[in-house]
C-alpha cells in the first residue's frame, strides 16, 4: 500500500476528497465518477487513476451498481495524517492534563473518538492561527 501521504500529495485527489466529503454530507448515495469528472472538469480516465490510488490506499470505498460505480470518502486513513501533524501544533501533555480535570461523564465511544477529532482539529487552527499572528 502507498505512504497516505504520498497519495495526499497530488492535488488531483485532495479536490476529488474534498469533493466526496462534500457530497457524502449532501447524501448517502455516494458520487459517480461521471459527477466527480463534471465538478472537477477532469478527463474520465484521470479521475478513475486517480480513485483507483485512493482505493488502493482505503481512502474511498466503492459500490458497483450495474455499469455504474459510486464512490464514498473513508477518512479513516487520514487519522495517520492527524497523529503525525497533531504534535506539531498542540502540547499532547496540555490536553491530557485538561482531560484529567474534566467533570463530565465519559462519552460513548464513537461520540469520543468525534470529539478528539473536532479537539485536535481546533487545536491546530487555533495555534496555526497564533503563528499567523491572527
Amino acid at each position: 500500500m502507498a505512504d497516505i501521504f504520498d497519495v495526499i500529495a497530488d492535488g488531483t485527489r485532495r479536490d476529488i476528497l474534498q469533493l466526496l466529503l462534500r457530497r457524502d454530507q449532501e447524501t448517502e448515495a455516494g458520487t459517480s465518477v461521471s459527477e466527480i469528472v463534471g465538478e472537477l472538469s477532469v478527463s474520465q480516465p484521470t479521475v478513475s487513476k486517480h480513485l483507483k490510488v485512493l482505493r488502493e490506499a482505503g481512502l474511498v470505498s466503492v459500490r458497483e451498481e450495474g455499469q455504474h460505480r459510486f464512490y464514498r470518502l473513508e477518512p479513516e486513513p487520514l487519522d495517520e495524517v492527524d497523529d503525525w501533524l497533531v504534535p506539531f501544533f498542540v502540547d499532547e501533555s496540555d490536553l491530557a492534563a485538561e482531560a484529567a480535570h474534566s467533570i463530565y461523564a465519559p462519552l460513548p465511544e464513537q461520540a469520543s473518538k468525534l470529539a478528539e477529532s473536532l479537539g485536535r482539529t481546533a487545536a491546530v487552527v487555533q495555534t496555526a492561527l497564533k503563528r499567523l499572528g491572527a
